[in-house]
């Protein structure tokens, strides 16, 4: 049984984000490289090895374990966003 996390512990500072991710997940590595490149800090959870971690994405995502999914300062999500509506709610 995994433990339960709640998004509350995953709201990053201003102007950072935290990205749930996977290791195999293309679309992950493309928006870390993106956000690295343009200097937007993030703090990067593998749903994998984070208990309770991939239960959270999928109670933000409609059931679904859907990566990358990233929280924003004020606590709201996004999935799968692009570069530009990261820097916008930063």
């Amino acid at each position: 049984m995994s433990e339960t996390v709640t998004r509350d512990a995953f709201v990053p500072e201003a102007g950072g984000v935290t990205m749930f991710t996977t290791t195999w997940c293309g679309y992950c590595a493309r928006l870390k490289n993106q956000m690295t490149k343009a200097g937007v800090p993030f703090r990067e959870v593998d749903i994998e090895r984070t208990p309770g971690t991939a239960e959270l994405v999928a109670e933000v995502n409609g059931g679904n374990q859907t990566v990358p999914t990233l929280v924003f300062p004020d606590g709201s999500t996004a999935t799968n966003p692009s570069l530009a509506e990261v820097q916008s709610r930063i």
